[in-house]
């Protein structure tokens, strides 16, 4: 593919770092213009406790736990990890749970150097399991991504040995851009479905014009 091909299909993307002043107000305008206010919003936090640079999702699941949103489905905690092993039963559960979901993946990434410590919001799937080579299901309309150490040798080492501090602060700082959302999503009147139902309510019946 070449490069004017790439720039014209590429997928809408915003990256913050984690100590970004804009990140609030940037990450949570963009959650406002993406997610529409009449679906079930869900959030599936990819990863597991037991691998530092992995617990991104479950951190990040706990936190927003602990914050009762009103208007945000959670499912990823380190009490209740979605991980490797039951991502394919927690999705069927999110589809029986909730009619026509809209659903953001989150998960950890490794990438370049100058890329840690950064926050990413896009349109698409996230691809879980790809920095250490796994084939899982795509998760979500939206992901949010956090690159929390570099990538190119070793991965499954390099998340192991991933400091702590830095994901719990990555982790922090997407639960406030999700509280902050919640918030302002309670301001935000939903946009009514539209349906042949309502078409039929709005369209005036005919008659004929008497001359």
């Amino acid at each position: 593919m070449n490069l004017k091909q790439r720039f014209f299909h590429a997928k809408p993307e915003e990256r913050f770092h984690y100590e970004d002043d804009l990140l609030l107000s940037g990450m949570t305008e963009k959650l406002l213009e993406w997610v529409p206010s009449n679906r079930d919003l869900v959030l599936v936090c990819i990863g597991t406790d037991r691998s530092t640079g992995d617990s991104f999702g479950p951190l990040l699941g706990s936190l927003l736990e602990e914050k009762r949103l009103n208007h945000v489905h959670v499912y990823g905690t380190l009490d209740e990890p979605v991980h490797a092993v039951n991502l394919e039963e927690k999705l069927q559960t999110i589809g029986e749970n909730h009619q026509n979901p809209f659903i953001i993946g989150i998960d950890a990434c490794l990438g370049k150097v100058s890329s840690v410590g950064s926050l990413i919001i896009g349109k698409g799937p996230v691809k879980p399991g790809a920095a250490v080579k796994k084939q899982l299901p795509e998760v979500g309309e939206l992901h949010i991504t956090g690159v929390v150490n570099v990538s190119g040798f070793m991965e499954y080492f390099v998340l192991q040995n991933t400091r702590l501090n830095l994901v719990m602060h990555m982790s922090k700082r997407v639960a406030q851009v999700i509280q902050s959302y919640d918030r302002k999503r309670g301001k935000v009147a939903p946009k009514p479905q539209i349906t042949l139902q309502t078409v039929k309510k709005t369209v005036a019946p005919w008659s004929p014009v008497k001359e």
